[in-house]
């Protein structure tokens, strides 16, 4: 009797087992973030039997979505995979991405309206969507209150009193400039921070980038360009300053403005909590034109099309499973300093009190998504663009114009 009893269990225990789900997973996260994503990893798994994920950690760029381009091809794709918003058409373009229907989403309690609008407009391609998103992450305004301050360039809720029009932002950089402090720490050498704020001022301006096979920015770009340029000339930003430098010029306390992704705040936070730190937060990036609008992106998650090894019923019910976990513990990758993507948690009593996200999660309802072409988005030929023309144009080394139009010819080449 107790050996049969014995062979029950053994029985069970390995009914057990077989019947959990293995899920293969890709990302590109690293620093931070892939610390911050390895914990929810584990997080998950130690809270599932049923289902585990397989994780590995790629390199960050264009060999990860060549690669992700090959694997659909030959059979060998991942069953979930991050992606950035901004590439979702070029993986569209390649036939890479499977769409993910609005009764999916709701068989692990998720609907696409628990999302911004805009966001969800970004990821979906001729009425499918093709991912769930995990955040949004943008460019922000660092500031130094210590500098500030004093200068009277606080309003009573501790902000800057400069914010909303060009004209008061410039004005508010003299007096920083006479008070003897550098007043705008910017990448202004680094392609992907050049073309976040100047991405960011063509939406200021109601304009587009790219429509159908041209190239629209135009007077727009010339604009954004003349503006940046202006800084640099007038002493209230370096120029030709390289992405480590524009961060340390900030937090060594020479400069009263940084300009740069949320994903430094976690720096800024260590740096405080250490006390290296002085006394500091961060806002949404000014409306320098007609109407507020930031330059951003998303992590998100897809799932491969690979036709030759579709994901079954069972590996679709548990990736499924963990795009939702993931977006309903998504406070944890807030301490990044992204905004989540999913709503309840931003409107949650817990993100709410986390500073200074909350100040600027307001940035989500005016997010400037990179255009659905095949020719922007992270690490793609816009960023080369930005780093062979703009970079020059704004560090006087090409006039704006000629800068923009052959940015045009550049671009509009790659398109046809």
């Amino acid at each position: 009797m107790l050996k049969k009893l014995s062979v029950a269990i053994v029985l069970v225990l390995l009914g057990s087992v077989y019947a959990q789900t293995k899920v293969v997973w890709w990302d590109f996260l690293g620093g931070g973030d892939g610390v911050r994503m390895k914990s929810l990893i584990d997080d998950f798994n130690s809270s599932h039997d049923d289902i585990q994920i397989e994780a590995t950690t790629l390199e960050w760029g264009p060999s990860y979505y060549t690669k992700v381009q090959t694997s659909a091809a030959v059979g060998e794709s991942p069953d979930i995979m991050t992606y950035h918003v901004s590439r979702f058409p070029l993986g569209i373009q390649g036939n890479v991405l499977r769409p993910i229907s609005e009764e999916e989403l709701a068989s692990v309690g998720l609907s696409t309206a628990d999302y911004p609008s805009n966001l969800i407009d970004a990821m979906t391609f001729d009425g499918n969507l093709y991912g769930v998103p995990l955040d949004i992450h943008a460019i922000i305004m660092y500031f130094n209150k210590d500098i500030l301050g004093p200068l009277g360039l606080l309003g009573d809720d501790g902000l800057p009193n400069f914010t909303d029009n060009l004209e008061n932002y410039n004005a508010a950089m003299q007096t920083i400039k006479d008070a003897g402090k550098l007043p705008l720490s910017v990448a202004t050498g680094n392609d992907g921070t050049v073309w976040r704020v100047f991405y960011s001022m063509i939406g200021q301006q109601g304009a587009s980038f790219i429509e159908g096979n041209e190239v629209t920015v135009g007077d727009a770009g010339v604009k954004a360009l003349d503006t940046i340029r202006n800084w640099i000339e007038q002493g209230y930003a370096p120029e030709n300053t390289d992405y480590a430098a524009s961060i340390a010029l900030f937090t060594s306390g020479e400069a009263a403005m940084h300009i740069n992704g949320v994903w430094e705040v976690p720096t800024m936070v260590d740096l405080a909590a250490q006390g290296e730190l002085f006394d500091w937060s961060a806002v949404r990036i000014p409306v320098w034109f007609d109407q507020p609008a930031t330059w951003a992106d998303s992590h998100a998650f897809a799932i491969p099309n690979d036709a030759r090894n579709p994901i079954s019923d069972e590996k679709l019910a548990a990736v499924l499973e963990i795009m939702s976990w993931m977006n309903k513990n998504s406070l944890f990758w807030a301490t990044a300093g992204h905004i989540p993507a999913y709503t309840p948690v931003v409107e949650s009593a817990d993100y709410q009190a986390m500073e200074p996200n909350a100040t600027y999660a307001v940035l989500a309802d005016n997010a400037f998504f990179d255009p659905a072409s095949t020719v922007t988005g992270v690490a793609s030929p816009a960023y080369d663009a930005a780093l062979n023309l703009l970079v020059p144009s704004i560090n006087g080394q090409l006039p704006s114009d000629q800068a923009i139009q052959m940015l045009k010819q550049e671009l509009e080449s790659q398109l046809r």
